[in-house]
């Protein structure tokens, strides 16, 4: 086009071209230049539609846009009912795309187990993150996001080992978070009666528990600094989990874009920077007498494998063990504690059920013990029931194939993304009585007794199951009894009932913010 402007320039300078020309001179400029959009616009239609070809046996699904796929056909305020609509529709294994990403969503307990569990190491790898792709320049994948192999599983194992070392499973890691409890129910107690919002001091209370795993410290209830590092935390996984993560997680290139989504990068590096100052104090003070936490122990473990090449310990990599670790030992654990408070103002008669079984079993002055959890089928039911009904990983983290593979029949090529949709086990209306609605009864048999039907797995199952389980069933039963056994919470008065069927998603699925009253038993 500009060579032809020129040309035409050249030759009216020259008296070779009249002005009676001009129109014929422009028609021919236009229709190359129509030609040339044609052939993009194919090319481009082309293009699409070979990214988009599929194997044979590759599982139903929704017909999408081209380019965008199915992106704009989830509600990703609420994906998992967007899941759940296509899991009626087209069955057990659904196939969709967001941008070119293949994706497979698992729906049913039947098919999770096949995938996860007969065939874990086939659906074991991780999907590469956009979203994720500046954090992980600064800290290495951690564990969570790493992709599967050598290195993840070296890292997996330590990170189980040392868990367990500094108290997992142990008495000494019961009374870690007894005595904690005790700082959040004073922190209750100190509201005398009027209405507050509870998620700072549960997101602090759990923090604490990982925190004094990992970094060695636990930090005060009225700390700003660290309140806002917990602000950054929940901020940033709604902002990953939602509509702007995934337009990035599809769309790489808007990621030096203006948009909502530069602040995700931007509280990233303020996590970052948070836990890399925490790691500096414990490298200036190497090395120390004995090994006080998981960092020190990473940094011992660092020290010697120095000279192995393919050692996975290295500095970038403990940031990201780190992050993973506190990320998902708090948010967790904190965000059901939030839906067990909500569903215990909600549903009084729940409450006042368990309080008299903790009065019956524990008393009302003796601490509760891990060990007390036999003898209270009706308060582990309900914390089951909370965690099951809260569903706070609706659809866990997105697994990837890691070679061709089979399920249900379909095949599923190496490289697909797998979205295992946890929701359609925890709320399958042929397993559970009554789904939709809290009900401890789901948990209990004709006599009264515990039952755990195998569809219940909040923290997902095989080799990527969540690394914190064990940590987390410790601290809802402790945390729980220690706050029913002190206090009868309830709604407060000429304020709106909160509704639990209203949520919010990020990573997790969260109530909305509410507010409750205490008053000391």
């Amino acid at each position: 086009m500009v060579f032809d402007l020129w040309l035409l320039d050249k030759c009216l300078s020259l008296g070779i071209m009249e002005l009676s020309t001009f129109p014929r001179f422009f028609t021919s400029v236009f229709d190359r230049f129509s030609v040339l959009s044609l052939f993009f616009v194919v090319f481009a239609l082309v293009f699409d539609f070979m990214k988009r070809r599929k194997c044979q046996n590759y599982p139903p699904g929704p017909r999408g846009l081209p380019f965008f796929g199915n992106i704009f056909q989830v509600n990703w305020n609420s994906p998992h009912l967007s899941f759940a609509k296509l899991w009626k529709e087209y069955g057990d294994v659904v196939s969709v795309q967001f941008g070119w990403t293949n994706t497979v969503i698992l729906n049913g307990y039947k098919t999770l187990k096949e995938a996860l569990v007969k065939k874990s190491e086939d659906f074991a790898d991780r999907p590469q993150f956009a979203v994720y792709e500046e954090i992980f320049k600064m800290t290495g994948e951690g564990i969570v996001f790493a992709r599967y192999g050598p290195w993840w599983r070296e890292q997996r194992r330590f990170s189980l080992s040392t868990l367990r070392n500094f108290g997992l499973g142990k008495r000494s890691l019961e009374a870690r978070i007894l005595e904690e409890a005790k700082f959040l129910n004073k922190q209750f107690e100190n509201a005398k009666g009027l209405p507050f919002d509870p998620h700072i001091s549960l997101n602090n209370a759990a923090s604490n528990i990982i925190c004094s795993i990992i970094f060695g410290e636990r930090f005060d209830y009225q700390d700003e600094n660290f309140h806002k590092f917990l602000h950054y935390l929940s901020e940033d996984l709604a902002l990953e989990g939602g509509f702007w993560g995934q337009l990035l997680n599809s769309f790489p290139f808007i990621r030096n874009l203006p948009g909502p989504h530069q602040k995700i990068f931007k509280n990233q590096w303020l996590l970052v920077q948070f836990i890399q100052n925490i790691v500096m104090r414990h490298e200036e003070l190497w090395p120390p007498d004995e090994t006080r936490d998981f960092i020190d122990a990473f940094l011992a473990e660092q020290e010697k494998m120095k000279h192995d090449p393919k050692t996975s310990f290295l500095k970038s990599n403990l940031l990201g063990t780190a992050i993973d670790l506190f990320a998902a030992g708090t948010e967790s654990t904190s965000t059901t504690l939030r839906w067990a408070l909500l569903f215990m103002v909600l549903h009084p008669d729940v409450q006042s059920k368990v309080q008299e079984e903790i009065d019956s079993v524990i008393g009302k002055e003796k601490k509760p013990a891990l060990e007390d959890r036999e003898e209270m089928p009706y308060t582990n039911a309900v914390i089951h029931e909370i965690q099951r009904a809260g569903n706070i990983a609706p659809i866990s983290v997105p697994h990837q194939t890691y070679r061709d593979t089979e399920i249900m029949g379909y095949t599923i090529p190496k490289g697909t993304m797998i979205i295992p949709n946890l929701s359609s086990a925890l709320f399958d209306e042929n397993v559970w009585s009554t789904p939709h609605q809290f009900n401890p009864g789901h948990f209990l048999n004709s006599e009264g007794s515990f039952v755990r039907p195998e569809d219940f797995i909040p923290f997902s199952a095989g080799r990527r199951v969540c690394l914190g389980e064990q940590l987390a069933k410790t601290e809802l039963f402790l945390f729980f009894t220690s706050m029913l056994q002190q206090f009868t919470f309830h709604l407060p008065e000429n304020e709106p009932r909160p509704n639990y069927t209203e949520s919010k998603f990020g990573i997790t699925l969260s109530p909305c913010p509410y507010r409750l009253c205490v008053k000391l038993r």
